[in-house]
């Protein structure tokens, strides 16, 4: 039963998502790729320098020194239910230049969803050679590019974006946006901006229900869902990084990212009906460049007491995660939530970073 009822959830949270509230837009795309950021509960602006700066920074690109790189990511949430998928692949362009190339892609999807509309027949019989199954997927192709600019300490780099997204055959979307990004690194610090969405990501909607499908939204009491334009809003995230040596082996590089929207009022820690401000803090342990411990402390909320509910408090979630290189492979491992407050939902996620040289090279 739980896979049915938490499709249904999903499917009506998908269309109320398209035709209400637009200030959460595209959140497939806020939950963010690879377990080393997923660790440091994403604080990754400044820092990031591998193939996932294709989500958090694109100009972490230009950071890379393989000739190529593979990233990929699996994430299962609800037993299962739900499926996140990231893979990307990135090349260098020109090594004098430090400009790199990346691909990527992110999926979220639930499979399998009885559709169980036609499964009673007229006469009050089921039959069951009327259930079939759908799915309810979110996709996201991003093409980035960065540089390093004539100032060798600052990288400059952007993305475009294909969003898609299906419910079955009742409805998809197609929508396109773009990301900037900017990193600057001087001795220790690091600093990193991102613009998300700079150009308002739109998601255009077509809905196309048969008859029986409107009848029975009708008596059901749901309401028929109409074509239409979603629209996802900029976003800034702003971020800082300071890496700490401790002797031959072991190093610190603690950060902290700031995500600032003006899309309405958020419940997150700075709240304002004109800025909001959700801060990101991570830290990451490396010994010997052969093992990392990370940990990170993010999606800070207020919620009311339990005792008291004329009173609040702050809510946080931690996270937790490890890292080992191998040679040309980096293995990483995070067990993180989804952001949900209310319930314990901890995932695991695993991420795999391949370094490729040129052919010539091997």
């Amino acid at each position: 039963m739980q896979r049915p009822l938490f499709s249904i959830f999903f499917l009506l949270f998908l269309g109320n998502v398209s035709l209400q509230a637009q200030k959460y837009s595209n959140e497939f795309l806020a939950i963010g790729v690879g377990a080393r950021a997923h660790g440091m509960s994403g604080a990754q602006t400044a820092l990031v320098d591998d193939i996932t700066a294709t989500y958090w920074n694109p100009a972490g690109l230009a950071q890379i020194e393989a000739p190529f790189q593979i990233g990929a990511m699996h994430a299962e949430w609800f037993v299962g239910v739900s499926q996140y998928d990231y893979l990307a692949f990135g090349k260098s362009l020109n090594k004098e230049h430090h400009s790199y190339l990346g691909i990527s892609l992110i999926r979220l999807g639930i499979d399998n969803i009885p559709y169980t509309i036609n499964l009673v027949n007229a006469d009050g019989t089921i039959n069951y050679d009327n259930l079939s199954s759908f799915s309810a997927a979110d996709y996201a192709v991003m093409g980035s590019y960065a540089r390093r600019l004539r100032n060798p300490a600052l990288s400059v780099g952007g993305s475009v974006k294909v969003v898609r997204r299906v419910i079955g055959t009742i409805g998809n979307s197609w929508g396109f946006g773009a990301d900037l990004g900017m990193q600057y690194r001087k001795g220790n610090w690091m600093l990193g901006v991102q613009a998300r969405d700079i150009t308002t990501t739109f998601n255009a909607w077509s809905f196309n229900l048969t008859e029986n499908e409107k009848e029975v939204f009708g008596r059901t009491g749901n309401e028929i869902p109409v074509s239409n334009t979603e629209i996802t809003r900029p976003r800034v995230i702003l971020g800082a990084a300071w890496r700490k040596k401790i002797g031959d082996k072991y190093t610190l590089l603690p950060a902290i990212d700031l995500e600032m929207t003006t899309d309405g009022q958020r419940n997150v820690l700075v709240s304002s009906k004109s800025v909001n401000i959700d801060p990101r803090v991570g830290l990451e342990a490396d010994y010997d460049h052969f093992v990392q411990l990370r940990a990170g402390l993010g999606n800070f909320q207020r919620v009311k007491d339990d005792f008291d509910p004329t009173k609040e408090k702050i809510s946080l979630q931690p996270n937790f995660g490890v890292g080992l290189s191998l040679g040309r492979f980096q293995i990483d491992y995070a067990l993180t939530d989804i952001g949900n407050v209310s319930q314990v939902l901890y995932s695991h996620i695993f991420s795999l970073r391949i370094n490729l040289k040129e052919r010539s090279q091997q």
